[in-house]
């Protein structure tokens, strides 16, 4: 690979760059992300399995001392290493989450939960906040992109996790004043906790999301150790064992750097519809068009096609992949979620109390799914082919992106509809005040006061 600094260059971006830098429409779409990954947060913080798990770990080893760092849906404050493990591991509990397209990964499950960590703890603004979710999710989603996600996934790696840890590195880093030399050593230490792997897959472990949530921690502490003048590993993204060379074999580092401060990756991240896995999206969302015009009893047999990623997540094998038992299995099987829209043309976070349903088993059975290499070669690797047979003929459909893209970006009674269908069953009255207090972001003045006051 070719020298290029991207250490250094993206630890002076992340460090230097005012927040009145970041164009307007960059700032509004990180809001709209950050109250999209918050109703995801205060429903799974009420939901059983992990979530109580995760709360009695943190009691049972005296992590739940009280501090500085709310997390929204929760009535009381942590540390801020335990807010930002709390926060990211919420926020992709339900797999509910944003995606970035190019880089295959999940940005504002780290990004944000280190970011509301260290601003609170800092006393920081909402723009001071949203300013570093902004550059998180630049040094993340770059980071994914250089890596070449198909050749990190081969790797069994987990990019939310891995190069996640960079972009919550970076919005910590920037909330507590780091100055580029410190952000640099910041990221020398976040090198050694990049950490994520797809075994999770094998028996629908809860892994997926409590590495997220250990990504967004160690940024938190990797920042924090920084700012108290520890020595991070140098050119730990471009050295001879750094996070480019040590965790895939199709790295370009020149991609994490090109047009930085200009081209924003941060409008090209898109937002779920369905609790699931993105790779199955597109498939679903031409399940639904068909499904609106036919009854479930004529999809005698569906043929999804999806790039080969999409088949490694979520069809493989696919025996396992039809017999979804558990949440997570659920959210990784194109079958169940296929299986889920068919029979009733519509899938969300509740229909997970399905799992087991032998309609739904007798529908998956219907599901194959086979790799279609054209969509190797497309912008993004998240369409679908449809080959439906019903009883008067076959109907093909491809569908090249999933909604919730960038060009089919929900408007804002969408993005506040999908927050309060969430958050409301707990937060109630309160869900409107949340969203409103997240949706004008930039205009206020403290964010753990504000915080505090509604949750």
């Amino acid at each position: 690979m070719t020298a290029i600094p991207v250490t250094g260059l993206l630890a002076e971006f992340a460090a230097q760059t005012p927040g009145d830098a970041i164009p307007a429409p960059v700032r509004q779409r990180a809001a709209a992300l950050t109250l999209d990954l918050l109703g995801s947060v205060v429903r799974a913080g009420h939901e059983p399995g992990s979530t109580d798990c995760l709360m009695a770990v943190l009691a049972d080893l005296d992590l739940d001392r009280p501090g500085p760092a709310r997390v929204p849906g929760l009535a009381r404050g942590h540390a801020p290493a335990t807010a930002a493990l709390v926060i990211g591991m919420l926020g992709h509990t339900l797999d509910f989450d944003d995606t970035h397209a190019a880089s295959s990964l999940h940005p504002s499950a780290p990004v944000v939960a280190a970011a509301f960590a260290a601003g609170q703890a800092a006393g920081a603004s909402g723009a001071e906040v949203l300013s570093a979710i902004v550059i998180g999710y630049e040094v993340c989603c770059r980071l994914g992109n250089a890596l070449d996600p198909a050749a990190h996934y081969a790797r069994g790696f987990h990019p939310t996790a891995t190069a996640g840890t960079f972009g919550a590195a970076a919005a910590a880093g920037r909330l507590w004043g780091l100055g580029a030399d410190a952000m640099a050593a910041a990221f020398g230490v976040a090198g050694s906790q990049a950490a994520g792997s797809l075994q999770f897959l094998a028996n629908g472990a809860w892994n997926k999301r409590w590495q997220v949530g250990q990504a967004a921690m160690n940024a938190v502490l990797a920042a924090a150790l920084a700012r108290r003048g520890f020595v991070g590993a140098a050119a730990p993204i471009e050295g001879k064992a750094g996070f480019l060379h040590a965790y895939t074999d199709g790295a370009d580092p020149a991609v994490a750097v090109a047009n930085l401060g200009t081209d924003w990756e941060t409008l090209k991240i898109g937002v779920k519809p369905y609790p699931s896995c993105r790779y199955t999206h597109a498939a679903l969302d031409g399940l639904a068009a068909l499904r609106a015009t036919r009854p479930a009893a004529d999809f005698l047999a569906v043929e999804v096609g999806l790039h080969r990623n999409g088949i490694k997540l979520t069809a493989d094998p696919i025996d396992k992949a039809r017999r979804a038992r558990s949440v997570v299995d659920g959210q990784f099987s194109m079958p169940f979620t296929a299986a889920v829209m068919i029979d009733q043309g519509a899938f969300g976070w509740d229909d997970f109390a399905r799992l087991g349903d032998p309609a739904l088993d007798a529908l998956a059975d219907r599901v194959r799914v086979v790799r279609d290499a054209t969509l190797e070669a497309a912008p993004h690797p998240f369409g679908a082919r449809l080959r439906v047979t019903f009883p008067d003929g076959v109907v093909e459909r491809h569908i090249p992106d999933p909604s919730g893209e960038p060009a089919t970006f929900p408007d804002a009674a969408a993005r506040r509809a999908k927050f309060m269908a969430l958050a409301e069953p707990v937060l109630g009255a309160g869900a409107a005040d949340l969203a409103a207090l997240i949706e004008g972001l930039d205009d206020v003045p403290d964010l753990r006061a504000a915080l505090s006051r509604l949750c």
